[in-house]
């Protein structure tokens, strides 16, 4: 479980931010309302804090000395005041901390909460800075790095499409306008040709700021400008509104394409990935499994026990499939049916996965309120790739019915 330090001699205010990240978080929080105190927890080292949250105002510290410690430490930092010193502002935000938030009102605290959740997520995210100075690229970067991103450099638009190229899942890109060989404008529009705006945010730079330039990024793609110089809270503002758009898309694209009981994918969704899959394989001369698994006797289950109960067998089955095939396409195709495409996958490897998995479910059991539910699978399994990807399931199904007829919870191969 991450961890937060929070700081601050407010027993009202350590409440609120503590019950706040526990219950909205689902984080752990420790708590300090001295600087002596953060001393003891830091210096014993205790150091592994997701962010610390700190008072700029504390009995043994008045005047915010407890954020150059933290810092020092290595910690990324949050500072959240009542303190409003525009000179005090200025001076906190130059010392690289995350932001500096004043306790205003309900939204201060909500903000803090985003904040917090956003460095947790960036650290999953890689972003690359597009600039033909060094100067300029590298404090972007540092930017960046104080929010936990992944961050790649290129020096202008021709390197860029090259990072790209080499490092998939880049989700955040921020250009200058002016660079040579290709500009801000045109590596805009070449990225949009291969990524959309919901898959990857672009952020247009420019010391040459005016309102043309900026419509100007926009209509080539990009889904938002800063102009030069800029200050460090709306750059973070700006990163993070467009990642929560991107995120957004993305979790309803993501339930859109989820099996609304399992959370495994959906049959839809199975069959536009596995086309490609099977295209891959059969251009490539590549391998590819196809299983298809159904729980024996699960109407009796439904029967005996009530549909609730059987709904929670088919949840862990699932929970099952995706913690043991996470590395392959798993789906739920209806009902108490499920099927798994292999790619690239030795067939003597999956066959050897299937029997540990299928043995691992003989062993084991399910609590639910009307008593305890043992159950067992069935598996079929094949590797031709000869004809389509129905005529692979189909395979792979009718192995299926084979081991039903023998007998069930067994896996046929062929």
């Amino acid at each position: 479980m991450e961890k937060v330090l929070l700081v601050e001699d407010s027993p009202m205010m350590v409440k609120v931010v503590k019950h706040l990240i526990t219950k909205t978080l689902g984080f752990s929080v420790v708590v300090c309302s001295s600087m002596a105190e953060t001393r003891k927890v830091l210096d014993g080292g205790d150091t592994d804090f997701l962010v610390a949250i700190l008072d700029l105002t504390l009995p043994d510290a008045p005047h915010g000395e407890v954020v150059d410690y933290v810092l020092e430490k290595g910690i990324p930092s949050i500072v959240l005041t009542a303190t409003f010193d525009e000179s005090k502002r200025e001076e906190i935000l130059s010392k690289k901390v995350v932001d500096y938030v004043l306790k205003e009102s309900r939204y201060s605290y909500d903000y803090v909460m985003k904040l917090i959740s956003r460095l947790d997520r960036n650290r999953k995210v890689k972003a690359l800075v597009v600039d033909d100075s060094s100067t300029a690229r590298k404090y972007v970067k540092s930017l960046l790095e104080l929010q936990n991103f992944q961050v790649l450099e290129a020096n202008d638009g021709i390197q860029a499409m090259g990072v790209l190229q080499k490092n998939p899942g880049i989700k955040l890109l921020i250009t200058d306008y002016n660079m040579p060989n290709m500009d801000g404008f045109e590596l805009t529009t070449s990225i949009r040709r291969i990524f959309e705006k919901e898959n990857m945010a672009i952020i247009g730079l420019s010391a040459q700021g005016s309102s043309v330039l900026s419509a100007k990024f926009i209509k080539n793609g990009a889904n938002d400008f800063l102009a030069k110089p800029f200050s460090q809270e709306e750059f973070y503002c700006r990163i993070m509104q467009n990642m929560e758009s991107i995120e957004r898309i993305e979790s309803l694209r993501d339930a859109a394409n989820r099996d609304y009981l399992t959370k495994l994918y959906n049959r839809r969704y199975f069959y536009e990935q596995g086309e490609q899959l099977y295209t891959e394989a059969f251009n490539g001369n590549q391998s590819l499994s196809c299983a298809m698994l159904d729980i024996d006797f699960f109407k009796n289950v439904n029967d005996n026990y009530g549909h609730d109960a059987g709904d929670k067998v088919l949840v862990v089955m699932a929970q099952m499939l995706e913690s043991t095939f996470g590395d392959a396409l798993v789906a739920r195709l209806g009902g108490e049916e499920f099927c798994i495409l292999f790619s690239q996958t030795e067939y003597s490897e999956v066959l050897q996965q299937l029997e540990e998995f299928r043995k691992r479910v003989e062993t084991s059991e399910v609590e639910t309120e009307e008593g305890t539910i043992a159950f067992t699978v069935s598996i079929g399994l094949t590797d031709q790739v000869d004809v389509n990807l129905d005529e692979m399931l189909k395979g792979a199904d009718q192995r299926l019915y084979d081991a039903k007829d023998g007998g069930r919870n067994q896996t046929v191969s062929g």
